[in-house]
Order: C-alpha cells, then structure tokens, then sequence
C-alpha cells in the first residue's frame, strides 16, 4: 500500500513537475514541447498494450479477448462522452478558451482547470487498476508513462491561465489541484480492482482504452498542431522503444 500511495503522489506531482517548468520556460517553442509530449506518448501507447491490455487478456483466460474488446471500447467510449461535456487541453489550450468573450475570466480558468482534472481521474484510475494486478513492475511502468506525459501538459496549462490574468500563486495552486485529482484516481483504481479481482482483466482494458483515446484525441493532435509532425512522430516512437525495452528487462 505504501507504494500504492508513493506512486500515486508521483504521478499527481508530476504535473506539478511540469508547472514549474512552465514558469520557468514560460517562451519555450511549441515544437520543443511537442517533442516532449509525442515522446510521453510513445511511452503511454507502449504501457497500454503491453501493460494493460495484453495482460488483461492472459487473465480473462477462456473469455479474455471479448471481455477485453468490449473493455477497450467502454474506456474510450467513457473518455468521449466526457470529453463531449467538457472539452479537454488541445481545445481549450488552442484557442476555445479566447472564443467566448461574455465569460468573465474567473469562469474561463476554471472550465480550463475542471476539464484537465476530469480527464486527469481515468488517468490515475488506470495507474491504480495496473497495482491491482499485482505485477509491481508492469503497473511501475504504467505509472511511469502517465507521470511522463502529466509534465508536459503540466508545462502548457501555465500559459492560457497567467493570460487570462491569473496570479502566478493561484495557476501554481490550480495546476496542484489537477495533480491531485490523479493522486485520487489512482488509489480508486487500486482499491476497485483488490476488492472485487473478478473484474481484473476488464479494468485492464477499460484503462488501456481510455489510455488510447488519450493518446489519439488528445496528444497526437496536439503535437502536430505547430508544423513539427515528423519530429514528433520520430519521439514517440523513441518513447514506445524505451518502455518496451524497460518492460523486456524488467521482465
């Protein structure tokens, strides 16, 4: 549990890693931050498969490979329907945030804050459903992509919330509450999946699939939104390659 909970403060504290940076490299190019994130994604696509949905499907033994389809499909199904409710980071990042000028700016802020942390939750939720399987290692590595692509997305929710002329104190607050949002995902993953283990295998996939849609919707596009597709594309294959080879010498 001690580590359940370490990891969790991990993966929450990453995105506060990444607002600092933001501070700090408040004039970084779009191209370099993208760089970054496609590398996260390459590691995060790597943790869902290998992480979550191929061991989902060893442990769903005679029903595995439909349990764990349908598994995939209901976490990015869940993370649309979210996403329809309140649209997420390349949106409200990209432009939606100036698009609505009757909004005072206190309200801007926090549809900007409440989107990241709702989509924060299934993150955290899968860091924790991976310690719930009881492979250590594998749900180390699961946390580990997450924590990576949480610093980016830490470093770009500075920006849009300083402009809308947020004090430097209250964005380092707010950027905090998003990482604790993954601080709760996590330990609810982890304490759903010890508690009913039946639904193991499901829970895999149901993370592994909202991990996807992540990396689709969200992370892709972003990174090839400032002209640098092919640098991007190159960092996160080197991303997929570092967590497979982690994941092969971890064992």
């Amino acid at each position: 549990m001690e580590m359940v909970l370490l990891t969790a403060l991990g993966v929450g504290g990453a995105t506060v890693i990444g607002a600092v940076i933001g501070f700090l490299f408040k004039g970084m190019s779009h191209k370099f931050s993208d760089i970054i994130l496609s590398f996260a994604a390459g590691v995060m696509l790597s943790a869902a498969v290998l992480g979550l949905i191929l061991p989902a499907v060893e442990y769903g033994g005679t029903w595995g490979l439909p349990v764990v389809i349908v598994g995939i499909f209901a976490g990015a199904v869940c993370l649309n329907l979210i996403d329809k409710l309140v649209p997420h980071l390349h949106r409200l990042a990209g432009g939606e945030i100036e698009s609505h000028p009757d909004n005072d700016k206190l309200g801007k802020v926090l549809l900007f804050v409440t989107a990241i942390a709702i989509h924060n939750l299934p993150e955290g939720i899968a860091a924790g459903v991976g310690f719930g399987s009881g492979d250590v290692s594998e749900a180390m590595l699961i946390a580990g992509g997450i924590a990576l692509q949480n610093i980016p997305e830490g470093m770009v929710i500075i920006g849009p919330m300083l402009a809308a002329g947020v004090k430097p104190s209250k964005t380092f607050l707010l950027a905090m509450l998003t990482g604790l949002v993954e601080v709760i995902g996590t330990l609810l993953g982890y304490f759903a999946v010890s508690v009913a283990s039946a639904i193991l295998p499901f829970a895999l996939a149901f993370a592994g699939g909202t991990m996807l849609y992540v990396i689709s919707d969200e992370m892709i596009p972003e990174t090839h939104a400032h002209g640098g597709e092919r640098g991007a594309t190159y960092a996160l294959l080197v991303g997929f390659c570092v967590m497979l080879v982690s994941d092969v010498l971890l064992g």
